[in-house]
């Protein structure tokens, strides 16, 4: 029997749960997607893809490396060619990408290698390159990280020594921890790459980290060029990312001309001196790039597994029987909505901070280009705070949401295995989350020794817009209905913990530099919360009932994010005690707990609005008409194993097993 043939008792429910949604899913859409323009484009363009063959998801659970990899790339070659025949603008490039729904080794390209030629390239080298990688006539990678050394850039060991006599630089892995590694698309497919090398001038004059422009293999055989090597690190925990060809190089002595050097901050003059850049960070700028974009897919990440979890714990009954003489909606006990709408918030605010670091990111690389640098130590310590705590709770979030599906999660078929196994690198990449701590203590700090008496609050940068406080403690509210209220909590929360490392610098440890960078960072977030809420009605595109629900899942955010801090805020008696023995916290977590049944009936309509698709969500359990069991099982029979009614193993393993344990069962037998 069809799917479309059965009428289960799911998919009633499902659809009873978008009929209770107040929402207009239409316009709700339309504001997560930028406007109805985006989302129109979205459409046509993932039609494409999903009704293209060679994008196919039915066998890539049961795949081996190999073949995923090199499926990876016949769905790149493909999204390129359809680039060409439909037409694609780059942005509708990157919405096919995001249709595929897996890591492909091209990302790379786009993210990273092209972005950081293009700011940081001389005029020389960019009239020579540039449209040949953004036409993908060339395919690059950009390698930082080596076997002893990621986050600690200055500490790279790969040298680039200049050679005044022949006007080059040589390239060079001095030792075997020098050897690049990890380098996503290097392993099998770039052809050039952005190298990260450390700069040695004539005598021997170390001047730290510099980016070279580098041919990796020949254009006609695709073969290392001499004096490189290049291979594969191998697959990675849980097999996550395993279309990507993650890479190894070392270089042994290798030269390139002198143009080859990103020149366009810092340079070296033909007799090997060396010019100085403007700001001795300029050459962080393509880093804060890939950390601006992880914040927006961290969020789409985030949305999929709501979407996927709601549906399924929808749909799902389990445990008590109510008067209809069916066990409860497993969405409907507290222990599960009380874990899945707050992972629906975090969604909400993270695409929206998304779009707004993007727009800053662009404002910060178009004054780049003046010599401008202004911007640039503000959005590195947003930047790095940012990525800590979004991929913290992204991975959290994913592994959560699939728990609450119970045993059905743990199936490959459920979507969000794989999800999880692609998403928990980001933790460690672009910068250890450990190591970023660091950046935003050191921001956090410079900024609270520069603030005097006399400092104009309204010139605070938005990453420590919470200094002002300082003037004078604020008025703390107990009323959790208005966003103000835990907008101030977090902020001086922030205010108190940095005040404290400040006076204790030297007798802090390493919890206490994770609890100052996540207070801060998220009184940022706090602070930019409020500001989407106040633009819902005035620039955000919502209205009426949808406005205020979204505005409510934005509150969410906000009283759970307290709800988090709240061994920093009891610990500082921000939060003022209640009668003797009470518990203080009761009114928040009460807050909290009428807010989610406030929006549990709006759960399904808010997932609908991030508009995926079943091929998107590539999920049995989150299938858009809730007929989850049917495509559980649909999937099952798709499983190798199935093929045949006795398997192979039989004759080979499992008869001679069986045959020796009736053997050995009659001889015991015999002797009773």
């Amino acid at each position: 029997m069809s799917r479309a043939q059965v009428t289960s008792k799911q998919v009633l429910d499902l659809a009873d749960a978008r009929s209770k949604s107040t929402i207009d899913i239409p316009t709700a859409r339309d504001y997560l997607h930028g406007g109805t323009s985006n989302w129109n484009k979205r459409v046509k363009v993932s039609g494409v893809i999903a009704n293209d063959p060679t994008f196919d998801k039915s066998r890539r659970e049961f795949m081996s490396r190999t073949e995923r990899y090199e499926r990876g790339q016949k769905i790149t070659d493909r999204l390129f060619e359809l680039q060409e025949h439909h037409a694609w603008t780059p942005e509708e490039l990157n919405l096919a990408l995001s249709a595929v729904d897996e890591a492909l080794s091209i990302n790379l390209h786009m993210v990273a290698f092209e972005p950081v030629f293009r700011m940081q390239a001389s005029p020389t080298l960019l009239g020579k390159y540039a449209n040949l990688i953004a036409s993908r006539g060339i395919l690059g990678c950009y390698l930082q990280t080596e076997l002893g050394h990621g986050s600690n850039v200055s500490k790279l060991e790969t040298t680039a020594t200049f050679i005044p006599d022949t006007q080059e630089f040589e390239i060079h892995s001095p030792t075997l921890t020098s050897t690049k590694w990890w380098i996503g698309a290097l392993g099998k497919t770039s052809t050039h790459g952005v190298v990260q090398a450390k700069l040695l001038l004539p005598g021997g004059q170390d001047v730290g980290p510099h980016l070279f422009f580098m041919q990796l293999r020949d254009m006609n055989t695709h073969k290392p060029l001499p004096g490189i090597t290049l291979g594969d690190i191998g697959p990675k925990v849980l097999h996550g990312y395993q279309a990507p060809d993650n890479g190894f190089a070392r270089f042994d002595h290798v030269r390139v001309p002198k143009e080859n050097m990103l020149s366009k901050f810092a340079q070296v003059t033909d007799e090997g001196k060396y010019v100085n850049p403007l700001h001795a960070k300029l050459s962080y700028g393509g880093m804060l790039y890939i950390r601006s974009s992880m914040v927006s897919s961290g969020g789409w990440a985030i949305a999929r597994a709501a979407t996927i979890s709601i549906r399924y714990t929808t749909v799902r009954r389990q445990g008590e029987v109510g008067s209809d003489g069916l066990e409860r909606q497993v969405i409907s006990y507290p222990s599960t909505y009380y874990r899945l709408l707050p992972i629906l918030a975090h969604a909400y605010v993270y695409i929206e901070l998304g779009r707004a670091l993007t727009r800053s990111f662009d404002e910060m690389a178009a004054r780049l280009s003046t010599g401008d640098a202004s911007l640039l130590a503000e959005l590195h310590a947003i930047t790095s705070g940012l990525k800590v705590i979004i991929t913290s709770v992204g991975i959290l979030d994913i592994e959560t949401a699939r728990r609450s599906m119970g045993g059905h999660g743990y199936s490959a078929f459920s979507g969000l295995g794989s999800m999880y196994a692609d998403y928990v690198p980001s933790a460690t990449y672009e910068g250890d989350n450990f190591v970023l701590d660091q950046q935003v203590i050191r921001a956090a700090l410079k900024a609270f020794r520069s603030f005097t008496p006399s400092t104009d609050v309204k010139s605070l940068p938005p990453s420590s817009a919470y200094l002002r406080l300082l003037r004078g403690q604020p008025s703390l509210s107990s009323d959790w209905s208005v966003p103000e209220t835990p907008i101030l909590y977090l902020e001086w929360r922030a205010v108190k913990i940095v005040q404290e490392l400040a006076h204790n610098a030297n007798d802090t440890d390493a919890s206490m530099n994770q609890r100052v960078s996540k207070a801060v960072t998220e009184a940022f977030i706090a602070r930019q919360v409020g500001e989407m809420i106040k633009n819902l009605n005035s620039k955000g595109g919502l209205e009426g009932r949808s406005a205020a629900v979204v505005a409510k899942v934005y509150l969410l955010h906000l009283l759970t994010t307290v709800e988090s801090a709240l061994v920093d805020i009891l610990s500082f008696g921000i939060l003022a005690t209640s009668e003797q023995g009470r518990d203080p916290t009761l009114t928040l977590r009460k807050a909290v707990k009428a807010l989610c049944e406030e929006l549990l009936p709006e759960a399904v309509g808010l997932t609908d609005a991030f508009g995926f698709t079943d091929f998107e969500l590539n999920s049995a359990l989150g299938v858009y008409d809730g007929n989850a069991y049917q495509a559980l099982w649909d999937a099952a029979q798709t499983e190798p194993l199935n093929q045949d009614e006795v398997t192979p193993a039989y004759r080979e393993s499992i008869r001679p097993m069986l045959l020796r344990g009736q053997r050995i069962a009659g001889k015991t037998l015999s002797k009773l």
